[in-house]
This record gives structure tokens, C-alpha cells and sequence, in this order.
């Protein structure tokens, strides 16, 4: 690996800045928060204005904000990313963390579709593929994503009087208990399965955000019943978490605070 270029590294971390606050600053407030001579950070700001990486905000002179350059990189790295494969990669990252199968999926009308999946390397683990759809309200993923919907939209496609399908004696069958559990996942941020679309598997899921803030996706971590337990699943609970954040930022969202 070669070294670091000090100009080059000076210069993003000046672009850096404009991510916080209220995304204006002025070459003085650069030098104080990156302890940079003054002549440099005017250097700096001269070059990043001239190449339309940054401006200067109408109206208030020497302040700055991001200039249409970074809107055009991120843009063009929008248009290249891909949920599955990307998603994949961050499976796998999970899996070799906790070894136990990881998912990540998308909702489609009631149904959830496995976009990615990298399996445990125990003997016992869950069986499953890539692009096996199931009742969103069955599984851990379905129940995040369900959650994440606007309440008109999630009403439009399961109504009060929906008939739920059940896959095990576990499964939730009855709209009303669906909300209660939906709820529950919205005060939490983590979605629980047990053993309800599988009789011998818990899963725990979390949510995957675009750049936009929107949940696109939920990344889930299942586990035979022999293996789980309260302690297991809290565990479980923190790296999901962890790896939906993971993917999340690779598709451009920035988490606050």
C-alpha cells in the first residue's frame, strides 16, 4: 500500500466537515476544527472552489457549502451499486462473525424475497436459498420490513380482515396481533421470529437504509433451537444491527447523531 498524500487527505477532511451541522463553514472555522495553518486551509478552499467541489453560499460571503462535483460522484456511485451483491458481501462478513445462516431481503407486496444469503458452517443450520419468497409476516425480515411501511400502505396490503397464512403453530394469524407485534418492532428496532416460519429456527432481523433514509431492505441472522437462547439472541440482536448498518452505508445512508 502506498503512502499517504498529505494535500490530498488535507482536502477531504475539509469536505468531511460539510457533513455536520448545518453544512456551511468558513475558512476560518476550517482551520479551528482541523487545526490547519491558515494559509494552507485558504490553499485548500481556493483549489476545492475553483474544481466546483464547494461554493460560496449566495448572500454570505466567505462561507462555503458542497458544490455540484460531490452530488455528481455520489450519484454515479448510486447508479452503481447493486442491493444483492452488496448485500452479500455483508452477509457473509455476519456469518463468518456469529456462524449462523444470514439473509438479507426485500418486500414484495405480503411476501419477502431472499436477495442474498451465506450459510452457517454448522452441521445443523437453516435451510433455505436465495430467491425463496415467504409471508413477510412469518419471518423476522418480513416483520421489519412490514414495520417500516406508512401505516395506509401497510393497511392497503394486509386489511383488518386479511386471512395470514400459517407456517407453523407459531405463526401470527390474526391482523390485530400482527400490529401489536409490528409496534412493538418499531419501539425496538429489531424484529424477533420464533420458530414461525420454521419449527426448529429463531431469527432476529434489523433494517437496511438508502441514502435516503428509507428502509429498503432487512438483513436477518437465524438460528437453530438448539443453538439459541436469551443470551444468544441479544447477541445476535447487536450484530444485526451492526451488519444492517454496514449495508446501509454502502448504499449511501448516513446514520445521525
Amino acid at each position: 500500500m502506498g503512502r499517504l498524500v498529505p494535500a490530498v487527505t488535507r482536502a477531504l477532511d475539509i469536505l468531511e466537515l460539510f457533513l455536520d451541522g448545518d453544512g456551511t463553514l468558513s475558512a476560518p472555522d476550517i482551520v479551528r476544527k482541523l487545526q490547519l495553518p491558515r494559509t494552507t486551509v485558504h490553499e485548500l478552499v481556493t483549489t476545492l472552489a475553483a474544481r466546483s467541489y464547494i461554493v460560496q453560499v449566495p448572500g454570505q460571503p466567505g462561507r462555503y457549502r458542497l458544490g455540484v462535483r460531490p452530488y455528481q460522484l455520489g450519484s454515479r456511485y448510486a447508479e452503481q451499486l447493486d442491493l444483492a451483491a452488496e448485500g452479500q458481501q455483508v452477509a457473509r462478513s455476519v456469518a463468518e462473525t456469529c456462524d449462523e445462516t444470514v439473509h438479507v431481503a426485500i418486500l414484495e407486496g405480503t411476501d419477502v424475497i431472499y436477495i442474498a444469503k451465506v450459510d452457517s458452517t454448522h452441521a445443523v443450520r437453516m435451510v433455505s436459498a436465495a430467491g425463496r419468497r415467504l409471508p413477510a409476516h412469518c419471518t423476522s425480515v418480513g416483520k421489519m420490513l412490514l414495520a417500516s411501511l406508512p401505516e395506509p400502505e401497510l393497511t392497503s396490503r394486509i386489511p383488518d380482515n386479511a386471512e395470514l397464512v400459517a407456517m407453523t403453530p407459531n405463526s401470527i394469524t390474526e391482523p390485530a396481533a400482527l400490529r401489536e407485534a409490528l409496534a412493538e418492532i418499531r419501539r425496538r428496532g429489531i424484529a424477533v421470529e420464533s420458530r414461525e416460519s420454521n419449527p426448529d429456527v429463531s431469527c432476529v432481523a434489523a433494517p437496511v437504509r438508502d441514502r435516503t433514509g428509507q428502509v429498503v431492505a432487512a438483513l436477518s441472522i437465524s438460528v437453530p433451537m438448539i443453538r439459541w437462547s436469551d443470551e444468544r439472541r441479544a447477541e445476535l440482536e447487536q450484530l444485526a444491527v451492526k451488519g444492517a448498518a454496514e449495508l446501509s452505508e454502502r448504499l449511501g445512508h448516513r446514520s445521525v447523531g
